[in-house]
């Protein structure tokens, strides 16, 4: 049993990615011939029949009542019929199915400036194992946990299920298990959700048999017992220990869901019914496991004139981002704090302006930056566009108007007016063109083929005990990756990756760990209690080459970063911290498990863009 890890999810960011999520998967495919002859209302009503039967437990669970011997049987029930109907669920509707089974946290409305306290099945499971909690809350959370799953049974029922939209729902339902069932972010307070990982895979091959087993048995029988055996065999496994601390998640994902997987993805393709073609997606639908190095898809992250960007737009951005001409000063460029050869960070505690002073942020790695929905270290930045603005904008930085392009830059390097008509056909009169080519070699910079990588995707077998035991504890007892969600590693949250977290941890001053940093981070946007000292969660890949760490540079090594999250962080320290999203407790790490989380860490580090220039 282990404790909630809080997060803040602010509201606006979720509507509006889930809602254009959900816009552009709603046009319906023509289906093909093999589709007309699969009864596809056989699967609705599976997912129909399953969220029925979660609202009919829930009706029991409000019966048997508050703190009774069956009360949380009868709701892990519940749960269990929900987590059948969550991938048509999701898909459909997207932010209804977050607050249903996303964080107990209370929400911040931009529009109103209200806080909203937290609902759903994981406000209701702290509700169940709290017994010091008023009964009425009991009864309340249930009513409108009600409610949600009435408005998911309702759009089930209404929108039919296709071809397109099974393969996408069932990707989506693949991806939760390898990033929040695995991690036991389903289930924080009771880690329930390792034995939900079962009862997902079985509901796969139930919806599998009932739409589109026969065609794959006429098309290739092969493939068909490839997906039985790979499903029993990694429900055979998670079914011989669902404990939570000891379940081993390094074996589990390489040994047992990738193959579970790669012949899902076989499946799709032998079906012929569903090409895995779209742009509202991040997933590369033809990625045989979420570990490749082309799993997902860097420009669903840029803006919609960039995506698919060329070599021309790459090369000038590159070439843009090393000059230091950009600057008002000529003096500093974007690598003067971002270095590839120091992970594409500068080495230093705080970074140095334009004027040889010290700005007040430690520089994050720029190393798969282009996977996050909010920007800086305390996520003011809602687009990488925007980021790069506000640095030209900055006195301290390059202190040049955005508006405004410098002739002067034209006049010291003349191979920039032809750079810039072959990638956007003109010689810009602004600075917009120049942030758009930045920001499209910046989504060029992704690193995922570490150490990790290739052992977890099978290809090479090289990782030792620590290193393994380091993964199990990230994903395990330390906590670590119900923020930083496998495999980013970042704060950007899976299936639907519309919004990046930020989270309230209590970084010192210094690393005496005597007092609070005086940074309010995200505070400032809207002046909100519940926002100070809220910082975003960064990657941790290739954190081997990135230190000092935290948002002030106050931890010179790894093993002070796990030595400050052991003890409970700002508040674990002393700290006066009403609203710190990270757990309170001693997470009881030993020495060896320290090492090992450092070792597994290390792990993380792809050179493939770390060189000097």
């Amino acid at each position: 049993m282990f404790k909630n890890c809080f997060k803040i999810i602010f509201v606006a960011i979720i509507l509006t990615g889930c809602k254009k999520a959900s816009e552009k998967i709603e046009q319906v495919p023509k289906s093909s011939q093999e589709s007309s002859n699969i009864d596809w209302g056989k699967g609705q009503k599976y997912y129909s029949s399953q969220i029925i039967e979660a609202i009919k437990w829930l009706d029991t669970l409000q019966k048997v009542g508050f703190l009774q011997e069956e009360t949380k049987p009868t709701f892990f029930r519940v749960r269990s019929f929900f987590k059948k109907a969550e991938p048509f669920a999701g898909y459909l509707n997207p932010e209804t199915t977050h607050k249903t089974n996303g964080p107990a946290l209370p929400i911040y409305k931009e529009d109103s400036g209200k806080v909203v306290q937290p609902v759903g099945f994981q406000k209701l499971e702290e509700t169940i194992y709290d017994d010091s909690v008023n009964q009425d809350d009991f009864y309340r959370e249930i009513r409108v946990l009600k409610g949600l799953l009435n408005n998911l049974k309702n759009m089930i029922g209404q929108r039919p299920l296709t071809e397109k939209r099974f393969f996408i729902a069932t990707h989506q339902q693949l991806m939760r298990i390898n990033s929040l069932s695995v991690v036991g972010f389903d289930t924080p307070v009771s880690g329930e959700s390792i034995k939900e990982i079962s009862l997902s895979l079985k509901s796969l091959f139930e919806m599998y048999e009932l739409t589109i087993q026969n065609l794959i048995v006429e098309k290739d029988k092969e493939v068909d017992v490839s997906l039985k055996s790979a499903i029993d065999k990694a429900v055979h496994f998670v079914d011989g220990n669902t404990d939570f601390e000891t379940f081993d998640r390094y074996t589990f994902i390489r040994d047992y869901f990738n193959p579970v997987v790669r012949v899902w993805v076989k499946v799709r393709k032998v079906s012929g019914l569903w090409d895995g073609k779209t742009n509202a997606h991040i997933f590369n639908f033809d990625a045989p496991t979420f570990f490749e190095k082309d799993s997902f898809k860097a420009d669903f992250f840029l803006d919609f004139n960039d995506k698919k960007p060329s070599i021309e737009k790459i090369e000038l951005g590159e070439k843009l981002f090393f000059d230091k001409n950009l600057s008002g000063t000529g003096n500093v460029s974007c690598a003067t704090c971002h270095l590839p050869e120091q992970g594409y960070t500068d080495g230093l505690k705080l970074s140095i302006g334009n004027q040889g002073s010290r700005l007040k942020r430690n520089s994050p790695t720029l190393l798969n930056s282009v996977y996050q929905r909010n920007f800086f270290w305390d996520g003011r930045a809602g687009t990488i566009e925007s980021q790069i603005k506000s640095v030209f904008n900055n006195k301290q930085e390059f202190a040049t108007e955005v508006h405004r392009f410098s002739d002067n830059i034209l006049e010291k390097d003349t191979t920039y007016r032809s750079m810039f008509v072959k990638a956007f056909g003109k010689v810009p009169a602004s600075n917009r063109e120049t942030i758009r080519a930045i920001s499209t070699y910046l989504s060029t910079l992704q690193s995922f083929n570490s150490k990790f990588d290739k052992n977890i995707r099978g290809e090479e077998d090289t990782y030792t005990a620590s290193e393994k035991n380091g993964f199990n504890l990230f994903t395990g007892k330390a906590l670590c990756a119900t923020c930083h969600f496998i495999p980013l590693t970042n704060g950007t949250v899976p299936p639907f990756f519309a919004e990046t977290e930020k989270e309230v941890i209590g970084v010192p001053e210094t690393k005496a760990n005597k007092k609070w940093d005086d940074d309010l981070g995200f505070y400032w946007v809207f002046e909100e209690d519940l926002h100070k000292g809220m910082f975003k969660t960064p990657s941790i890949r290739n954190a081997a080459l990135t230190a000092p760490y935290m948002h002030n540079g106050v931890y010179d090594s790894l093993e002070e970063v796990m030595g400050f999250y052991n003890k409970g962080g700002g508040a674990g320290l002393g700290f006066d911290i009403p609203h710190q999203t990270l757990p309170f407790d001693n997470l009881n790490l030993t020495e060896q498990e320290i090492k090992d989380l450092v070792a597994f860490i290390n792990t993380l580090t792809d050179n493939q863009h770390v060189k000097a220039y």
